[in-house]
Parts: structure tokens; sequence; C-alpha cells
């Protein structure tokens, strides 16, 4: 990989550092460039087997159908299916778990559907989304999230939190 990022004038320090020498950086001089690693160092390095990235970093589209039945459900955050803090949350909703009932954010959200066409209203218009669309809430936005057709319809809201971005949530044991 480091061979690869030389190619497009990437280089990476021993301090973590990576530096763009298209951009005119380099390396200061008491900093060395991050030394290769032979093969008796990559041999001591583990492999994750599937197993292990999976459940803690997979989220499956019709698993997250299943556990939206009734209300969203959090895919990324300190209680989702993917425990991590990234600074924000990342919830996925169905048909069956839409907002139907006004709702309104403390801090900005988006929302990006997956499937179907979604009808998002507020006080003073209204739009329609398909996948591939996202549209910004701003904070403190009354709105509601419907499914505009019939059929199947999915959405993924992202919802800031206050939590700074930080290491990634370990389940307790």
């Amino acid at each position: 990989m480091i061979e690869d990022a030389a190619d497009h004038g990437l280089i990476l320090g021993e301090n973590g550092k990576l530096y763009d020498t298209k951009k005119g950086e380099s390396l200061p001089d008491d900093v060395n460039p991050m030394p290769m690693m032979g093969q008796s160092d990559l041999a001591k390095r583990g492999e994750p087997t599937t197993a292990d990235v999976l459940p803690n970093h997979v989220a499956r589209y019709w698993d997250m159908v299943a556990y939206a039945d009734r209300t969203p459900v959090t895919v990324i955050g300190e209680t989702g299916l993917l425990r991590d803090k990234p600074g924000f949350e990342v919830q996925f909703m169905t048909r069956t778990s839409c907002l139907n009932d006004a709702v309104s954010h403390d801090l900005p959200s988006v929302l990006m559907p997956v499937r179907g066409h979604w009808k998002i209203s507020w006080d003073s218009g209204e739009t329609t989304l398909a996948p591939g669309d996202t549209m910004s809430i701003p904070e403190g936005m009354q709105h509601t999230v419907t499914p505009s057709m019939t059929g199947e319809a999915a959405l993924y809201r992202v919802l800031a939190t206050q939590d700074p971005a930080g290491l990634t949530w370990i389940p307790k044991s």
C-alpha cells in the first residue's frame, strides 16, 4: 500500500501523518518515512476472520428491515447494530416505522432513501425523495417522513449528536 501511495505522490511519515508531494509537501527533517513491513512482521499480524468481521462491522439490509418493523433501528451509534461513536447516528426506517407524526431535532439531520419514494413535509412545503437523493434537515424544523407510494420503502436517517467523534464503542462483556 505504501508503494501505491507513493505512485500518487503520498508519503506516510513515521509520525503517522500523510504528506502530499504533489501539493509541495515534504517530510520534515526530523521525520523519517514509514518503513515497509517485512514478511516476518506481516506474519505476526492476525487477519480477522469472517466471523469476527460480520457481526461487528456489517449490517445486512433484510436484517435492518426486520429490526425496523415498528420503530427506526439504530444502525451506527452507541447502541446500534454497529457500535461506533463517529459524532452522529445512522438510523434505518421502513414503511412500518416511518415518521407519521411531526418531529424535529436539536441538531441537523440527513435523509437518504434506499428503496421507494418518500414524502418529506414541513410547515412551508414538501418534497419527494427517491433512492439516491439526499436531503439535509435543519435543526429545529418540524417535519414528517412517509412513503409516497405503495410497495417496499426504506430510508437512512443520519442524526448529528453532541458526542465528539471518538473510539469505536466496545460492547460490555
